[in-house]
């Protein structure tokens, strides 16, 4: 499946860590992944880009804190919008999963 990763980056200062973190996992079980934090600095506007990149994925993974952050929200509604399968980090910490399996919420 190709998996598409959205959080928090604004503020958050080793985002690219917790970004190659959630690659790893997601990679480790067979993904291609799609992840956006090693976009380069300096673009006027990133969300046309990820929005590409959501389009190119089946599904979309949502780290820990993603409530928080305006860019993962517009993300969320337009996977959502497209039809596009979601999956949450926070779902399976509250089932005491480790993180490393994804589950449909």
């Amino acid at each position: 499946m190709r998996i598409y990763i959205a959080g928090p980056i604004t503020g958050i200062f080793d985002y690219k860590e917790k970004f190659k973190v959630a690659e790893h996992r997601m990679s480790s079980l067979g993904h291609i992944v799609l992840n956006p934090s090693f976009l380069p600095d300096g673009l006027k506007n990133y969300m046309p880009i990820c929005k590409a990149m959501i389009d190119q994925a089946d599904g979309v993974y949502f780290m820990s804190g993603w409530t928080n952050s305006v860019g993962s929200r517009e993300e969320f509604q337009y996977a959502e919008d497209i039809g596009k399968k979601i999956f949450e980090e926070k779902a399976l910490a509250i089932k005491g999963e480790d993180g490393c399996q994804i589950k449909e919420i």
